[in-house]
């Protein structure tokens, strides 16, 4: 390149110099495609899937539309199909007809998840990972993700005690990988303790590690019809907080997270970009469905091109960073995506 005397480019101008046109890869598709740099694939998709005790047909959740709670046949054909279209994993919730104070379906061997799990292990077996949810807020009538003391606290010991217990009935029903989401310190290496000594040692942890207290997370409720009372910042984080994020990967890593997770995605990108810059193992984001929602209402307005926003909001998490996106678009755009 050559410049003038006020350091301009003047290659356009003089023959003898270089002169490189960006929008020459532009052109058509397929040069675009060739020189894309970052390109989100089937495989890097994860696809929720919950099921709901009690159900005779398959429920579409109101605040999600497209998403359903699922029977056991439901469920499986919803794997199937997924597994079918080629993602990455599976990550299951299940929503028990009867709460209590303590959670106890969390932990049952029958509980609805571990059925939810040995129904999609029978019906995909390894060709997909199954990865299972371990929280209490599903199971609890007061909807946090723990138990609580005398004092209506949550007791962060007392909870991952049977976060441990989750994860072995979740390991014996077939999960693959088990995903702490409660944001209770020291979850992980509990739950590793118990894997190993139950003799699931080829289990791996997915940590909820930079999980923010969002609003975001509010159809989700919907979803697992939650009994909360008050609100969870006491435990989760606080969303102005960057420098927190890396403490909490770095315990849960320390700890023996195999990978770990940045919830909310899109309006937490810089985290996730913090947190893949740091870290060794791979980073997972959950595109979560306050995102889904946003973007299905403002489609069905006819406001924004829904396939092309879910297309570039996937590619920004990918690009930001994450190897896994938890999205409930996964298997629907697994399809469109690049094999």
């Amino acid at each position: 390149m050559t410049y003038d005397a006020y350091g301009r480019n003047t290659a356009a101008t003089d023959p003898a110099a270089p002169y490189y046109r960006p929008r020459r890869l532009r052109r058509t598709p397929a040069l675009r495609r060739f020189a894309a740099e970052t390109r989100v694939g089937p495989a890097n998709l994860v696809q929720p899937l919950f099921l709901r005790e009690g159900l005779t047909e398959a429920r579409e959740i109101p605040s999600m539309p497209g998403v359903f709670q699922h029977t056991r046949d439901t469920l499986r054909k919803a794997a199937a199909e997924a597994v079918a279209n080629g993602v990455g994993g599976l990550i299951l919730f299940g929503i028990p007809e009867h709460k209590d104070p303590t959670g106890t379906g969390a932990v049952d061997p029958d509980g609805i998840l571990q059925v939810a799990l040995r129904d999609v292990v029978a019906e995909v077996g390894d060709s997909s990972v199954i990865i299972g949810d371990i929280n209490l807020d599903e199971y609890t009538d007061h909807g946090h993700t723990g138990v609580l003391d005398a004092n209506g606290d949550v007791d962060n010991d007392a909870s991952i005690e049977l976060y441990a217990q989750a994860a072995v009935v979740q390991a014996d029903a077939g999960a693959q990988i088990v995903a702490p989401s409660g944001m209770m310190d020291g979850q992980v290496r509990r739950i590793r303790e118990a894997l190993d000594r139950a003799g699931h040692q080829s289990v791996a942890i997915l940590g909820y590690s930079a999980k923010y207290a969002s609003h975001f997370y509010g159809p989700f409720r919907d979803a697992v019809e939650s009994t909360l009372r008050g609100d969870r910042k006491g435990y989760q984080q606080f969303p102005g907080n960057i420098r927190e994020s890396l403490l909490e990967v770095s315990l849960d890593v320390a700890e023996g997270a195999d990978l770990v997770m940045v919830k909310p995605a899109l309006a937490y990108l810089d985290i996730v970009r913090l947190i893949a810059d740091h870290v060794q193992v791979p980073v997972a984001a959950y595109q979560v469905s306050g995102e889904y929602s946003m973007v299905e209402a403002a489609a069905a307005k006819g406001w924004i091109d829904r396939d092309q926003v879910v297309r570039e909001s996937l590619a920004s998490i990918h690009r930001a960073g994450a190897t896994q996106i938890i999205t409930y678009w996964a298997s629907e755009f697994a399809q469109t995506l690049d094999r």
